[in-house]
């Protein structure tokens, strides 16, 4: 997935409010949109380099978005709104192993009345995670914060299977040179839980890593899952 433009490189002064992050670019200060509504643990820090993008659109208050946070010398992709966009382009591109033979892609998959997916491909549901936390070297985790939605999703994922889906979690890590990714159980135990039940049940798990600049992200390589 190519950026419109090259982002904006600044440096993180807050976030604040949610929503709202201001940054100095060129000794000033801009407020920026922040799309990413996590907690986002361990990428705040004040001074952290960040990239930013510049939106064309009159109708809209804010004129830059938060696109890009470097923290532990990694550059991490924040905004949550690109995820599906990188992993429909890796579909189309062939970039995933698991995937390489579907031929109907359908974003926004509509599976009950209270539940929708990222995608329906062919027979494949695919829900898509997408991972900002690395709080040890070389390690993602998901998720950062209590996820009853991601829960929830699980659950729901392991229903399809009786309806003659074969479903996957996509934990898509927009965290560069990451080797290894698992389950903050620390963070929400009952996520841990429920991912170990639904894996026994056959829910597939699979994760990737990105590849991250400020004219781009796409997706790089398979990254092993941890199950302890």
């Amino acid at each position: 997935m190519k950026f419109t433009n090259s982002l904006i490189k600044g440096k993180l002064i807050k976030r604040y409010k949610r929503f709202f992050v201001d940054v100095e670019v060129n000794n000033k200060a801009i407020t920026a949109h922040c799309p990413n509504t996590g907690s986002m643990l361990g990428l705040l820090d004040k001074g952290n380099q960040v990239w930013i993008s510049k939106v064309d659109n009159p109708k809209r208050k804010l004129k830059f978005t938060l696109e890009m946070i470097k923290s532990n010398k990694k550059i991490v992709g924040v905004n949550t709104h690109r995820a599906n966009r990188i992993v429909e382009h890796g579909l189309k591109n062939k970039l995933f192993k698991e995937f390489l033979y579907v031929k109907n892609i359908k974003p926004e998959f509509k599976f009950s009345d209270d539940t929708r997916f990222d995608f329906l491909c062919d027979n494949i549901l695919i829900e898509v995670k997408n991972v900002t936390l690395n709080r040890d070297n070389g390690i993602a985790e998901f998720p950062d914060a209590i996820t009853s939605r991601g829960s929830k999703h699980l659950k729901k994922l392991v229903e399809s299977i009786k309806q003659g889906y074969k479903p996957f979690v996509l934990f898509l890590i927009q965290i560069e040179n990451i080797s290894k990714f698992r389950i903050a159980k620390d963070i929400d135990s009952d996520y841990y839980k429920n991912f170990l039940e639904a894996k026994k049940k056959g829910l597939n798990f699979i994760a990737y890593r990105c590849k991250l600049n400020s004219k781009e992200i796409v997706i790089e390589k398979k990254i092993k899952i941890d199950h302890d």
